[in-house]
């Protein structure tokens, strides 16, 4: 006998897709990558497979993200991401199609919240159900957002970030800038070939933004990496230090703190002081940045910490969300494109 009832969030990332299944938790959590055929669109690889990939494809194989800043900028590739772990996690028969809830930046248009509604229909979807990231991620960080008081979540992901204050049940105040971790990969690009004359991946990137990166320099730690020389055209040994990935990230950093800043003036005083004496909460993969909870509290004089697992919190917070239709009725959207209560 089917279970008529299976229901599944998605955190549908950038960088990476969450799954979140009532009654198992996070059951999947894999780069949103997939290497295609040139030619004929083949797919040859989906998900970690796919992302080890990027660049060391021979010509005729390209590795796709085709999601960009937090929505979906190449549908059918979207497609082929959600159908390849929607079925890895649940499989789907003529009777049973399962109802899904996808998160959305909060600055997301029309049309990129029908883009999304449209690709989880298309693989199968019974019921979709869209919700706002920083809404989702207070609910994963266990944020008591039903009650009439002020709580303020800051979500750095790989391609947005969000910064809200959320109170009976909906968001408030909020910003969305389509800027996030992959932007300091990004920067961290840009740096080295500027100061040393050395072209490095952004897989490499990467790595050096998680084993030594800061927002706020404590201990100034060296990394060995190579590169490919510009001149040259060699390979190349070298090191970089915590404070030159400090250097490398301000501008994006910088944006960011405008962000909160921006949020905390248009904060109503009532809610203000509730955020003053519960603090703010960071989630995200980008909030694991050294030293960024500590950079955001001296910035804001309010205290700010790391939710219990900020990699997980939008993906949990989404597949929860599910169990709550009712109370949420009024922030949610529905496969319709309108509010689910309309």
């Amino acid at each position: 006998m089917f279970n008529l009832s299976k229901k599944i969030g998605i955190d549908l990332g950038t960088a990476n897709i969450l799954v979140y299944q009532k009654g198992k938790g996070i059951v999947l959590q894999e780069p949103s990558v997939v290497a295609m055929r040139k030619g004929n669109n083949e797919v040859l690889a989906v998900g970690k497979e796919a992302r080890r990939m990027i660049g060391r494809t021979p010509g005729d194989i390209i590795a796709i993200r085709p999601l960009k800043d937090g929505v979906i900028a190449d549908f059918e590739v979207t497609e082929v991401l959600l159908k390849h772990f929607i079925n890895k996690v649940v499989k789907r028969t003529f009777f049973f199609r399962p109802t899904i809830m996808v998160c959305v930046p909060a600055g997301v248009t029309g049309v990129e919240k029908r883009a999304v509604e449209e690709a989880a229909n298309q693989v199968g979807a019974k019921n979709t159900y869209l919700i706002e990231e920083p809404l989702a991620a207070a609910i994963g960080a266990g944020l008591p957002i039903a009650e009439p008081s002020g709580s303020m979540v800051i979500d750095i992901g790989g391609g947005t970030s969000e910064i809200a204050v959320i109170s009976l049940g909906g968001i408030v105040v909020s910003e969305s800038l389509r800027l996030g971790g992959d932007r300091f990969d990004e920067a961290m690009v840009r740096y080295v070939r500027d100061k040393y004359n050395l072209i490095i991946g952004e897989n490499t990137a990467e790595e050096i933004k998680t084993s030594i990166g800061t927002a706020y320099l404590e201990e100034n730690e060296e990394y060995e990496i190579r590169g490919r020389d510009i001149m040259s055209g060699l390979p190349k040994t070298f090191k970089i230090t915590s404070e030159e990935t400090l250097e490398a990230f301000e501008e994006p950093i910088t944006e960011i703190i405008q962000a909160v800043r921006s949020v905390l003036e248009k904060t109503p005083p009532e809610l203000s002081s509730d955020i003053m004496d519960r603090g703010i909460i960071m989630t995200g993969g980008g909030s694991l940045l050294k030293g960024f909870p500590k950079l955001l509290s001296e910035e804001t004089d309010i205290p700010v910490f790391l939710a219990d697992d900020p990699l997980t919190c939008v993906a949990k917070g989404t597949g929860e969300a599910l169990e709550e239709l009712d109370q949420l009725k009024d922030v949610l959207f529905s496969s319709s494109g309108t509010s689910y209560n309309k």
